[in-house]
């Protein structure tokens, strides 16, 4: 089988920074474990499977060890493909994902893509989180996917030099720490999952449908401007909208051509 595949940089208007994403075109879902050994090939924190279903999409998300249910990076990178690549035309997409239907809108700015928030309940310090990361959290908050730990400073979140393999001991898939923010933004963050096969996550959508209700509450408004301060680096403005989220960033692409598997 040969597919198209392409490769960007996401959130980030900058090619080397953002979130590097693979998108892969397929006619159909080939088995998941034939998927999951290009994405470890690809080696990237994300690669996306696209399939056409009627006048829209269907996306999977792969990390070099595992299927997830939800990546923002790579559902960016993948409607810039459909609408830079493959329909040059649209300015809208609604990818049919595990998490229910995402729809993407191409804007002035770069995308704007309407995601579930994951909202969070306050929960008692776990002790080998403190111990993970170096740094002991003002309060912590937990979901089913992650857990989220308020940290006294942009400066901490920044320094942070955690230890993975406590961090991949934790009853959660990920770990998101984060601080208020300074230079016009709101709040800064970083994520943590090495359990998923991703020690730090550059860029992460998905952690901020999670950060988006957080603040919301901390700051009293419902947009904010973020900044992710992994090594690349990247920002998104943020949205809630109910139970939702509105995640609004742009990418880059680095690489088009074919693979054979």
């Amino acid at each position: 089988m040969r597919a198209r595949i392409f490769k960007l940089d996401a959130f980030t208007t900058q090619r080397f920074r953002g979130n590097p994403a693979a998108v892969v075109l397929l006619p159909s879902f080939p088995d998941e474990s034939l998927m999951q050994m290009v994405a470890a090939e690809n080696m990237l924190p994300e690669t996306a499977f696209l399939v056409p279903e009627n006048s829209d999409y269907r996306l999977r998300w792969f990390t070099p060890v595992t299927e997830v249910p939800l990546c923002g990076h790579a559902t960016l990178a993948s409607a810039a493909v459909v609408m830079e690549r493959l329909e040059t035309d649209r300015k809208q997409v609604v990818f049919g994902s595990a998490s229910g239907p995402l729809q993407v809108n191409k804007t002035a700015a770069g995308y704007t893509m309407d995601f579930p928030a994951r909202f969070s309940d306050r929960v008692s310090l776990p002790q080998i989180l403190a111990e993970a990361i170096g740094a002991v959290p003002v309060e912590v908050y937990a979901n089913e996917y992650n857990y989220l730990a308020v940290l006294e400073s942009e400066d901490v979140v920044r320094r942070l030099v955690p230890d993975m393999a406590l961090i991949s001991r934790l009853d959660r898939s990920g770990l998101i720490v984060t601080a208020a923010g300074s230079n016009g933004y709101d709040f800064v963050s970083r994520y943590f999952a090495p359990a998923k096969g991703i020690p730090e996550d550059p860029v992460t959508g998905g952690a901020h449908c999670m950060l988006a209700p957080y603040w919301a509450k901390q700051l009293g408004k419902t947009e904010f401007r973020a900044f992710q301060a992994s090594a690349r680096g990247g920002e998104m403005l943020c949205r809630l909208r109910g139970n939702r989220v509105e995640l609004e960033g742009n990418c880059v692409f680095y690489l088009e051509g074919e693979i054979d598997f």
